[in-house]
């Protein structure tokens, strides 16, 4: 057997790096029990040895609290490798079987429950697709009854790497089972804060499970931002997994992870008896079959292939050449656009170069510093893509993706409990992460805001970002066209989401078409009035972010062909007074004491006798008072939006 000293293994020849199975053991806690090629190279398949930037691996693919579940899907991003140069996206099926089901049972299966995920890591964020076919491979190498039958899962590797080879990053099928449509549906008016939340860059953490439900909603909110998913997600986990910082038998025994300062790594944990005290502790309880996994928050109906361009030319994701750098805090500072500019002018590649250059070896970007001018291009049917100077993302002539997942700010569509200490690390300047464990939910002070997808609520912590976030009356109107063309004859709709207007796709369109009317009118001169449809106190907060910065780094010519305007600008009538109300009702705790007083003096009509006149006069007497106050509070948020 070679030593690891051995040169790294030849390129795969497709998009799919490996094919991995994590388990549970009784004593190890999550482990790789094989891997195809072996992520280590020069080692066999069944090592159980990881890559230091993939320490987290078992704990993402084999999520926390799946016990619960019969099955599940996870989707994670991993960091990349000393020389890689983007994010790897990784999709896991978990399943488990009662071990006395087992043909064969291998001398480690001590419990009555056997625990596996079979995991795909590719370097195409192709999740939908690549869940369809992971999960029919899961259930079959389930079937077998025999997990030393592995043949199957090299056959998965040669069979994504052949179809999925030609598979162009445009198209429907990077979206295969995100529903814009069923996102709509359940957060209706507050999907529009979603949007403006992340555009901010500001700490999101999504709370639900099981894990396919997170993974679901919040990836479907990253779909709403142009080319994001197909483009702009190859910087997304460029953090430092903490390090070994000992072998402190104390360290085991707490519960670290509630001080922040002091977490126990997966470094720690993965080589070590943590199954009793922690993960196995909770895992090692009651295994009787448990209850099926909920639906995913939105899985298509629909089959694919893998399939080629329209003009039959096979088209792979090119890797930009920047690559991307360490998250040190001196790296994710706002960009000063002047500074730049001075910067190319002067034909100083330094400053540029400082900020694209990893500690590992790779290549430097061929660009010599100067301003990106994107021409329009002419409607061939294809999108014409250049890679960006700064972002270093592959760019449309509209600067988009934007370069909000750079520079420390982290996509995690799954954040295992290991990872926890990222919250709080200072080379992160924020996240859009999802979590499925309460610790993450209770610990309010490491997020900007949190969503609670259950229940389809927004909770943002600080007063003023609230303020920030609090929709415009045209910002109102956006949603609820939005949501009155999703609910308003759903079963005219072909296909049940796939028709044009009011379907995913339309949907993704409207919102391509309101961020790109934002940028067009930050470019206008004298644009004040244009802006304060788009909010004010929003307009100033976002162009303190960086991903602005980089953006207005960057001309944009295409975008004079854009309206500058709100896309629902206008002036104020009374529907909008009625949209306001009703969107306060719903969304603010006053308007909610106000609506169950009114469920309360409904349901006291209906009743008879002496009771009914004694509740409706006490229930109006309270609704008298809390409208009385709100609506001073309602008329003075109203002038000012009219203003």
């Amino acid at each position: 057997m070679e030593k690891r000293g051995a040169p790294p293994a030849a390129p795969p020849r497709g998009p799919v790096l490996h094919i991995v199975v994590v388990g549970f053991h009784h004593k190890k806690g999550c482990q790789v029990e094989f891997s195809y090629p072996p992520l280590m190279p020069g080692e066999g398949h069944d090592s159980h040895s990881l890559p230091e930037e993939w320490k987290y691996l078992p704990f993402l693919a084999l999520p926390d609290g799946a016990h619960n579940y019969q099955e599940d899907t996870v989707f994670f991003h991993l960091p990349p490798r000393c020389g890689d140069r983007t994010t790897v996206y990784g999709v896991s099926c978990y399943r488990q079987i009662e071990a006395k089901a087992l043909k064969v049972r291998q001398a480690d299966i001590t419990r009555e429950t056997v625990q596996k995920s079979v995991c795909v890591l590719s370097q195409l964020p192709l999740y939908g697709l690549l869940q369809a076919k992971l999960q029919l491979i899961t259930h079959a190498y389930f079937e077998e009854k025999d997990f030393s039958q592995i043949s199957i899962l090299k056959e998965l590797y040669d069979h994504m790497n052949s179809s999925l080879g030609g598979t162009s990053l445009e198209g429907s099928q990077v979206y295969l089972g995100l529903s814009p449509r069923d996102l709509v549906l359940h957060f209706r008016h507050k999907v529009l804060i979603l949007f403006k939340l992340i555009l901010l860059e500001k700490k999101v953490l999504f709370y639900i499970s099981p894990v396919n439900r997170l993974v679901g909603a919040l990836m479907t909110v990253l779909s709403l931002f142009p080319g994001m998913i197909e483009h702009g997600l190859t910087d997304s986990s460029h953090y430092r997994p903490r390090k070994s910082i000992s072998e402190d038998a104390g360290l085991q025994e707490t519960a670290p992870w509630l001080d922040n300062s002091t977490s126990v790594s997966a470094g720690d944990t993965s080589n070590t008896d943590l199954g009793p005290g922690k993960r196995g502790g909770e895992m090692a309880g009651n295994h009787s079959e448990g209850q099926k996994a909920n639906m995913p928050f939105s899985q298509s109906k629909k089959s694919y292939n893998g399939a080629q361009s329209s003009n039959g030319t096979v088209q792979h994701l090119e890797v930009p050449s920047r690559v991307s750098p360490e998250s040190f805090e001196s790296d994710w500072e706002t960009l000063d656009p002047g500074v730049l500019e001075e910067s190319s002018m002067k034909g100083e590649g330094e400053k540029a170069a400082s900020e694209q250059v990893e500690n590992c070896p790779s290549e430097r970007p061929s660009s010599e510093g100067l301003p990106i001018t994107v021409q329009p291009q002419a409607n061939t049917g294809h999108m014409v893509l250049v890679p960006g100077l700064i972002s270093g993302l592959e760019e449309d002539q509209y600067g988009m993706p934007l370069a909000i997942f750079t520079k420390g700010y982290l996509c995690l569509p799954y954040m295992a409990l290991q990872q926890h200490h990222l919250l709080s690390d200072v080379t992160v300047r924020g996240f859009v992460a999802g979590a499925t464990n309460i610790l993450f939910r209770q610990q309010k002070h490491l997020s900007d805001a949190i969503v609670e997808i259950e229940d389809a609520h927004v909770q943002i912590h600080d007063p003023e970002l609230r303020k920030i976030l609090n929709p415009t009356t045209a910002d109102l109107r956006f949603a609820d066209y939005l949501v009155k063309h999703v609910t308003e004859n759903r079963d005219d709709v072909f296909l049940d989401g796939t028709g044009w207007e009011g379907g995913d796709e339309w949907i993704r369109a409207q919102f391509s078409a309101y961020l790109h009317a934002l940028l067009a009118s930050v470019l206008q001169p004298d644009n004040e009035k244009t802006l304060s449809d788009f909010g004010t106190a929003f307009v100033a907060a976002w162009k303190n972010t960086h991903n602005y910065r980089v953006w207005n780094s960057n001309k944009h010519p295409a975008l004079a062909e854009v309206h500058s305007s709100h896309p629902f600008q206008g002036q104020y009538s009374v529907s909008d007074v009625k949209l306001r109300l009703s969107h306060s009702v719903q969304n603010s705790e006053r308007g909610k004491k106000i609506g169950n007083v009114m469920v309360s003096t409904s349901r006291n009509v209906v009743q008879t006798g002496k009771a009914v006149g004694q509740s409706v006069g006490g229930a109006f007497t309270s609704a008298k008072s809390a409208m009385s106050s709100w609506f001073s509070t309602f008329t003075q948020s109203s002038q000012s939006l009219g203003d």
